[in-house]
């Protein structure tokens, strides 16, 4: 017998409206309760993740996590509740260039707050709002570049911030993805939807060991 979790009192549902601290505060008074964002005052509560979104968010925090680690100066946060103007979502991956390393973002309390450099998102059950109020969220708080997986089309969208919001880059030959803002970050597209993980991360390998990275990781090093 299937048996359902039920909040006593139920403290929010998808769909109400509330400022940014009392959303926060009810879901604190919520433990059991993992997965909430509040997106320009509107609350969502996503779909339980299916076995395709779990695979594509685990090689994604793979990929950025050996990334983060050869850098020293960039970190990765996953599922983590962002502060962002005046909203509070909940990516599946953050990466951004540590705050003491010269980053955009920085830490409020408990809750990474303001923009990171990088967010990507899985996008399923999820997509209407991931490419909707995310996408707008995302691009108005100032983040840098925002990666969506699109589980349904088996393609990656991956958009920079310009000079007139988001703007589509390209996979190069080969289907290769090289990151504009965090040099050295690549991905392989082919090797990512086979679910090839040594693949993804042999062609990451290539970009860590590129003479951009290796300037990157100097540069924000010496700050």
């Amino acid at each position: 017998m299937t048996h359902l979790v039920h909040f006593d009192p139920l403290l929010f549902e998808a769909g109400d409206r509330f400022a940014r601290e009392e959303f926060l505060a009810r879901w604190e008074r919520m433990p059991a309760l993992k997965f909430a964002e509040l997106i320009d005052g509107v609350v969502y509560l996503p779909s339980p993740v299916p076995i395709e979104h779990a695979r594509r968010d685990h090689i994604l925090q793979v990929w950025t996590g050996v990334y983060a680690s050869h850098s020293g100066v960039v970190e990765v946060l996953a599922n983590g509740t962002w502060l962002m103007a005046e909203s509070a979502p909940q990516p599946d991956v953050a990466l951004r260039l540590r705050p003491e390393c010269g980053g955009q973002s920085r830490d409020m309390g408990k809750y990474p707050a303001g923009a990171p450099e990088f967010m990507a998102e899985v996008c399923g059950s999820t997509r209407s709002y991931d490419l909707g109020p995310k996408l707008a969220l995302y691009e108005r708080a100032g983040v840098r570049e925002y990666l969506a997986v699109l589980l349904e089309e088996r393609r990656l969208e991956w958009r920079v911030l310009g000079d007139r919001g988001f703007e589509m880059i390209l996979a190069e030959g080969a289907g290769i993805w090289r990151s504009p803002i965090f040099p050295g970050l690549w991905l392989d597209e082919m090797a990512f939807w086979r679910g090839d993980v040594p693949g993804v991360l042999a062609v990451l390998e290539q970009g860590i060991h590129s003479a951009e990275f290796a300037r990157f990781r100097e540069r924000q090093r010496a700050r």
